[in-house]
């Protein structure tokens, strides 16, 4: 889409460490990445022996970035709502999709979509921002302003809107079941949210998480 040609690179290009520290290491697994941006995540992954075979898909390609990097064994163009996506139904340990959903038309249809490619007992890895995170409180209810940007909560292209019990029920579909929700801030480096949070023993933890992370389990 022509919008995110617009982005800045750095919005394509980050590693999420966040995510891969919650992949199971498996030197014969086999894991997609679903929006994989620059491919900084994959490469990341296959160099640090995390998996066999890592494959990508995104909506643009992105010149001078790790898109097409021989760690990555295949980089796939697309639009992942209207795509086929061509491998066996079940090849999949792991699916990561960091901060994508928001961005669809139809993403319960998507997480059903992902649902078939990955194994019983494989795992998918999502990030989605929380509209319930205090800044977006004070500048709705406080402010009374939904003004969009080029990025973070109120990024213009995010299409949809979730708080933590929505993100649960969006990827609790028929074959998969959410088995860990984490605040953004637990998985990243020490910060004075992390602190806060703990001192207020988790009380409010939903206004002070900008995202959350799942870990959603294929069950049959």
């Amino acid at each position: 889409m022509e919008i995110y040609k617009h982005k800045d690179r750095t919005y394509f290009t980050n590693i999420r460490f966040d995510l891969i520290s919650l992949i199971p290491k498996n030197t014969s697994g086999r894991i997609l990445e679903l929006g994989a941006g620059g491919g900084d995540t994959l490469v990341a992954i296959k160099k640090e022996g995390i998996a066999k075979e890592v494959v990508g898909i995104e909506l643009n390609p992105l010149p001078n970035s790790n898109q097409k990097n021989p760690e990555i064994d295949q980089f796939l163009f697309g639009n992942i709502e209207t795509m086929e996506i061509p491998f066996e139904v079940g090849y999949f340990d792991v699916i990561v999709c960091g901060d994508v959903l928001e961005h669809l038309i139809d993403p319960w249809a998507v997480v059903n979509k992902a649902a078939r490619y990955l194994k019983t007992g494989g795992i998918l890895i999502t990030s989605i921002p929380n509209i319930r995170y205090y800044r977006a409180v004070v500048e709705i209810f406080g402010k009374g302003n939904f003004q969009y940007t080029e990025h973070g909560l109120f990024d213009k292209t995010h299409l949809r809107f979730f708080c933590r019990k929505d993100m649960v029920r969006l990827l609790s579909a028929p074959t998969m079941k959410v088995s860990a929700v984490y605040p953004i801030f637990d998985l990243l480096p020490a910060s004075k949210i992390r602190t806060l949070n703990k001192i207020t023993f988790g009380l409010f933890k939903e206004f002070l998480s900008m995202q959350f992370v799942l870990v959603t389990e294929k069950t049959l």
